[in-house]
């Protein structure tokens, strides 16, 4: 089975991760704060805050805002559900805007049309490592006194007019989870310029307490400690981060790896009439977390799946609109409110795309599709 995603750990990731069971730290220690600084250096943030998953990285953002409970935060519905989640989790609800028929990600105007009295936040996704369109997101954060979260799980190395994504928002949210640019096993973190967002989310990582472990360690530390937020356990261990480190040393070359692959399925797929291959800006840099393609409407979608994965292609479909699931029925909402995010489920499809990718891998992939797709036509 080819995945349609694979984390690359090599000799070097090991040896950091086996230095680090060997030391004295192995969790909440140093390399914590070097993988934070490393991070925050890379996207050009001031501050970066690991946590032990993407899931937590997006909790702590929105707790950070300390925002009234009923508060509406919008949203896509067209990501991983963690991202409308994390919105509940904070005693807020979320509201959903359509997506654009391009490039998928969340679209202004719709996001303008649900502002109410009671919005307080937009949280917007980098769709398979695309950058919204920032600008116009920022200008309605700013004309209607919003705060902005930008949920870059899928972004890490994307730019957005030539800056890279991390310092936009007033939070930034990362992934490194498997399947992601990089890897810390489970983790994400969240960037920031903002001093008081910095210091809120470092004790929200840490049942809200207002010393660090660095703080109360040593002979000369006390015990006390106040609790400040109500805050969770989101910590992420050092050797989660030794292995972060040393995979983000590498990620300017995983990024260049999956245009690559990009380049040669758009070379191919551009060819054929029944598929339309993703669309990019030409204002942004993707950091291609995801290669999704629509098929024609005559082409079955799901036949189209179970096809590929018959054939040991790990196909898969990002997303399902967070209001499928039997959890957000409760809010009532309909799917015919979102025309373009149900076009766009009912048709796409993601390939295989990670970096160990081999040529042989590639064209695998390549020539079942057009085996499919000829058939199809053929029937």
């Amino acid at each position: 089975m080819i995945p349609y995603g694979k984390q690359n750990i090599d000799e070097e990731d090991i040896k950091a991760v086996v230095e680090v069971l060997k030391s004295d730290w192995i969790t909440t220690g140093p390399k914590v704060e070097e993988f934070e600084k490393a991070i925050a250096n890379y996207v050009g943030a001031k501050y970066a805050v690991a946590v032990n998953s993407g899931t937590s990285a997006l909790d702590i953002a929105v707790g950070a805002l300390e925002i009234p409970e009923g508060s509406e935060i919008i949203t896509t519905p067209f990501t991983f559900v963690a991202s409308s989640n994390c919105i509940l989790y904070n005693n807020c609800r979320p509201v959903f805007a359509d997506i654009k028929k391009d490039t998928y990600n969340i679209d202004p105007k719709e996001v303008a049309k649900k502002i109410t009295d009671k919005t307080k936040a937009i949280i917007y996704v980098d769709y398979a490592g695309q950058p919204c369109d920032i600008d116009e997101l920022k200008e309605i954060a700013e004309d209607n006194n919003l705060y902005l979260i930008e949920d870059a799980a899928h972004a890490i190395g994307a730019e957005y007019k030539g800056q890279r994504i991390g310092s936009f928002a007033d939070l930034t949210e990362f992934s490194f989870h498997p399947v992601k640019h990089i890897t810390s096993g489970e983790g994400g973190a969240v960037t920031t310029n903002d001093e008081k967002f910095y210091e809120k989310l470092k004790m929200l990582r840490n049942h809200g307490m207002d010393k660090s472990i660095k703080e109360r360690f040593g002979p000369n530390a006390g015990y006390k400690y106040d609790i400040k937020l109500l805050g969770k356990n989101y910590r992420i261990t050092d050797f989660q981060c030794a292995l972060g480190l040393s995979q983000l040393k590498k990620l300017d070359g995983i990024l260049a790896k999956r245009d690559d692959i990009v380049k040669k399925y758009n070379e191919e797929f551009s060819k054929i009439p029944e598929i339309t291959v993703p669309y990019v800006k030409s204002d942004v840099k993707s950091a291609w977390h995801l290669y999704t393609m629509l098929l024609d409407k005559k082409i079955d979608r799901d036949k189209f799946f179970a096809s590929m994965r018959s054939k040991g292609i790990g196909v898969n479909v990002h997303y399902i609109p967070a209001y499928h699931f039997s959890y957000y029925k409760k809010f009532d909402i309909n799917p015919a409110d979102y025309p373009n995010t149900e076009e766009v489920f009912s048709r796409i499809i993601t390939l295989p795309l990670y970096p160990t990718m081999t040529k042989d891998d590639v064209a695998k992939v390549i020539e079942s599709v057009k085996e499919y797709i000829k058939g199809a036509q053929d029937g």
